[in-house]
């Protein structure tokens, strides 16, 4: 008994700091036992506001409520419509977390138009190559991109919502935030302490971070990302950055606005892929449900049958040549 009144007592003096800290705040700041922002929490960021403004909202950057309710409305209407002849289709809504339009007319906050920058010579040629080259039968699974092949969706690609899994969970010590994503189950483990930054030439799939704060707002920066990584992919209304080129610079802040919101905002600077940096916004909801295991490789069918189908007509074209 006298263990665990300790231990209790412990905890709560362990605990005391961090409510004493929103209390002073008028319980509008959030705090870890330690005295840092807290963020932790189970979060996503699925919305169906687009990465670039629309035309018809041209020189505007939010929307009203009667919009707002107006393209939800249409969205829902669009729902499980039925495959154009000759496709499969492929996820019902069941499967699928579209969200709901937030007021933004874009993700894209900056430029201020809300349009992605120019491409790069070099990425325009080589996005025309890789576009021609769809229709060829792939030789190996090394034709693939990383995000067909359940490797990753790179960054910023891990941070930007699509149609599914776009969940988030932060954890914190004082030396470290975790930011583990459902999508393709990447975690990010980000050093708080300070430490140097990598050598150059040593890439990964998600670069290499180091974290600080400044006031409230965690900021990430993360360079050294792996030449393998320099892939870019488009699909419906948003575009599925997967990853830019191996000299992208990425900064990310992460601001708890609420007790319901995290203010996600990231700045690319990637001179090898755009002409100018950009920065996206893209608000963080709470949400109670845990994240599920994303066994993609387990399941991977149509890796395996794409190149299975490939081979199949290879023979079929010899057979047929005799």
């Amino acid at each position: 008994m006298r263990r665990a009144m300790t231990a209790l007592a412990g905890v709560l003096l362990v605990l005391a700091p961090a409510a004493a800290a929103a209390q002073a705040g008028g319980g509008e700041t959030w705090r870890t036992a330690w005295g840092d922002p807290d963020l932790q929490g189970t979060w996503t960021n699925t919305t169906t506001t687009p990465m670039e403004r629309p035309s018809e909202y041209e020189g505007r950057t939010a929307l009203t409520d009667e919009e707002r309710a107006e393209l939800d409305a249409l969205a829902a209407s669009r729902r499980d419509r039925e495959p154009p002849p000759g496709s499969t289709g492929a996820y019902n809504s069941f499967w699928v977390e579209s969200g709901q339009r937030s007021a933004q007319t874009s993700l894209v906050i900056d430029p201020p138009d809300g349009q992605l920058p120019a491409l790069t010579d070099r990425v325009r040629e080589r996005d025309a190559a890789v576009a021609a080259s769809r229709n060829a039968a792939p030789d190996s699974y090394t034709d693939l991109n990383l995000y067909d092949r359940c490797i990753t969706r790179g960054l910023p690609g891990a941070m930007i919502p699509g149609f599914y899994n776009h969940n988030y969970q932060i954890f914190q010590t004082p030396d470290h935030v975790v930011i583990l994503v459902e999508m393709i189950h990447d975690a990010r483990i980000v050093p708080l302490d300070g430490r140097a930054p990598a050598p150059e030439g040593v890439g990964q799939w998600l670069g290499h971070s180091r974290a600080r704060w400044e006031g409230e707002t965690l900021v990430v920066e993360t360079t050294n990302f792996s030449p393998g990584a320099d892939e870019r992919a488009v699909s419906g209304r948003l575009h599925l950055v997967l990853a830019a080129g191996e000299r992208l610079h990425l900064v990310e802040r992460f601001t708890r606005v609420d007790a319901d919101t995290i203010d996600y905002r990231f700045t690319v600077n990637d001179p090898q892929t755009y002409a100018q940096p950009w920065t996206a916004s893209i608000p963080m909801s709470r949400i109670d449900g845990p994240l599920f295991e994303y066994a993609c490789h387990e399941g991977n069918y149509g890796l395996e049958n794409i190149l299975r189908g490939a081979r199949n007509q290879e023979r079929a074209a010899e057979a047929g040549s005799r």
